[in-house]
């Protein structure tokens, strides 16, 4: 893994390029620790992942698990390690982007659609994989894709390993946008970097509101929103931005750094 801080982004690559970076552990328990570090790192306004080389992510590394002694239990392994860091990435308190290129299979599946916006080149290649080695999905494909697209576009891509490219894929709402072949990392740090510039306890709130809203009665969620508003009008970013909006002028957010972004 690779870790660059600029400009109020944390910019993590996965960085196994001569493999594609394949999933093994060392790569999970990398991606979980550099999560964790970011979590703890002062200032940051937006988080950036992305893949080193010409892949994304291809997914497990199946030379792995076909080479172990005992291969059940390396999976299990690797499974709960990466879903350790899915669950980092889904509780950072800063918006997070993905930058999608190349091929996007299995387990990378799972790392992209963990981020808040999903960037993705028009050639990047989707294909969920595991039916196709006799395997069940894991790092939650089976879960986001379910969220993302419902029960029978899910079972389309999941049973089938059906292809798309990252033009269907926006189309199909698995990605956020899609961007022309060769920009995805530069167009997700140039977003990350707008974001980190804006009110980022209230982008913070938002992204913790949309991650959150599956999981809640409307009623549940309504509560929730009510006390996240009247909290943050109350911050000088809040109070700020409604001034600015009064005076027809553009807002300047301060905001104050991530160990202080805690309002739901």
């Amino acid at each position: 893994m690779t870790l660059e801080l600029a400009d109020g982004v944390a910019l993590v690559g996965l960085s196994r390029a001569a493999k594609g970076n394949a999933i093994d552990l060392s790569l999970a328990r990398a991606l979980r620790d550099v999560t964790a570090e970011v979590a703890e790192t002062p200032d940051v306004g937006a988080v950036v992942l992305f893949g080193h080389g010409a892949q994304f992510c291809v997914g497990g590394d199946l030379a792995t698990f076909g080479r172990a002694d005992a291969p059940g239990k390396l999976l299990a392994e690797l499974a709960a390690t990466a879903h350790e860091a899915i669950l980092g990435l889904r509780s950072l308190p800063v918006p997070v982007v993905s930058a999608v290129h190349g091929a996007c299979a299995g387990g990378g599946i799972g790392f992209a659609l963990a981020a808040d916006i999903v960037l993705a080149e028009r050639t990047a290649r989707f294909v969920v994989a595991y039916t196709a080695a006799g395997l069940s999905p894991d790092c939650g494909v089976s879960w986001a894709l379910t969220r993302v697209l419902g029960p029978a576009r899910a079972n389309d891509l999941i049973l089938t390993n059906r292809q798309v490219d990252g033009t269907e894929a926006e189309r199909l709402g698995l990605v956020s946008r899609s961007v022309e072949p060769g920009t995805a990392r530069t167009e997700a740090a140039q977003l990350a970097a707008s974001l980190a510039q804006g009110p980022r306890t209230a982008l913070a709130a938002s992204a913790r509101l949309v991650r959150d809203a599956g999981n809640r009665s409307l009623r549940d969620h309504l509560d929730v929103e009510a006390r996240s508003i009247a909290a943050l009008i109350e911050t000088p970013d809040g109070q700020e931005g409604v001034d600015a909006f009064l005076d027809k002028r553009a807002p300047r957010f301060t905001g104050p750094e991530r160990k202080n972004q805690d309002h739901e």
